[in-house]
């Protein structure tokens, strides 16, 4: 099949952002061809300058449309691009020069309509980026599921990084209303459509992800709130590692009071694994001190992601609300 590719990069009073995206799409090192194609959801603050003056480097194309978030201006974007094979991209994204090459010519010898790629962290990004890169990425931390490991068996691609054929968005009608997880939702019927998905190795794009504390610990913590939702939607998605944020919650809490009332020892365990994961993170990204930011990240997500897990199952799985009216801000209307 003779591919042609659509780059969809929504993007959100982010102009900073989509200069930097754009500049590094400009610096491919590719010979296929392609198109980028620009989404402004409804913003205050706009790109349409950045774009136009890429024009001349990139065949790109900018659209305005009122604000109805991601899910729905990616689909806006897809239904208006020239390309039979959409790449999704986050405005808060850097492209390898390589990206596109290693896309075309694994697909070229195992196409699928849906592949993900992982996030690395750029060595331009702060200390604070590489830390939250980290953990969201190690297995340590996420058991792999987020696409670090070659491994991964029945992966959910993810909207930073991702593509899904023409023909697939077209028989399942693209992104839902909620957001986050309307990238795992989409997956998920895209397989139950007789699809399949896959990790590509190799394909990773530079996330700059959250660059706060605070920002981090909302992203988590809806992260949490959306899981048991698309348990519900898509039981055979669920897997034992979501449960882990929470009972790594259980285990800091019993260790402390362990320690505190019975022995010290009991928080041997704890400290054990806190350390293995400094070491590993201050070695993997020669810091110290991203070692160390890579903890304080580690108890951010776990207790923001674990306690809103714990929170939503409560609700939507045990006492069956309805997860629109019982957690409105997840969806857009």
């Amino acid at each position: 099949m003779n591919r042609q590719y659509s780059f969809i990069i929504p993007v959100y009073n982010r102009p900073d952002e989509t200069q930097e995206l754009l500049e590094s799409l400009s610096k491919m090192v590719t010979g296929v061809p392609f198109e980028v194609v620009i989404v402004e959801d409804g913003s205050t603050v706009s790109s349409e300058e950045i774009s136009k003056a890429y024009s001349t480097t990139l065949q790109i194309s900018y659209y305005y449309k009122e604000n109805s978030g991601p899910g729905d201006s990616r689909n806006f974007g897809m239904e208006k691009a020239k390309g039979n094979y959409f790449i999704i991209l986050d405005s808060d994204c850097l492209i390898p020069p390589h990206y596109l090459d290693t896309v075309d010519a694994y697909l070229s010898k195992h196409y699928v309509d849906c592949y993900g790629g992982a996030d690395a962290a750029h060595p331009g990004f702060s200390n604070l980026q590489k830390a939250i890169n980290y953990v969201m990425t190690s297995f340590l931390t996420t058991g792999g599921i987020r696409g670090s490991e070659r491994s991964v068996q029945q992966f959910e691609p993810r909207s930073f990084n991702m593509g899904i054929s023409r023909q697939a968005f077209e028989q399942t009608g693209g992104f839902g209303k909620i957001h986050p997880g309307e990238d795992p939702d989409l997956s998920q019927r895209i397989r139950k459509q007789g699809f399949k998905t896959t990790f590509l190795p190799n394909a990773y794009v530079y996330h700059k992800r959250r660059i706060s504390w605070k920002k981090f610990y909302i992203q988590v913590k809806k992260f949490g709130l959306v899981r048991p939702i698309l348990n519900t939607w898509h039981p055979k998605a669920a897997k034992v590692t979501f449960w882990l944020p929470s009972l790594f919650i259980a285990f800091v809490i019993a260790s402390l009071i362990s320690a505190l009332f019975l022995d010290w020892k009991f928080l041997i365990p704890l400290a054990g694994y806190v350390l293995l994961l400094f070491f590993d993170a201050a070695i993997k990204n020669k810091s110290v001190r991203i070692g160390l930011l890579a903890v304080i990240a580690l108890f951010v997500q776990f207790f923001g992601y674990g306690i809103s897990f714990l929170r939503s199952s409560f609700y939507i799985r045990l006492l069956k609300r309805d997860p629109q009216k019982q957690f409105p801000n997840l969806f857009f209307k």
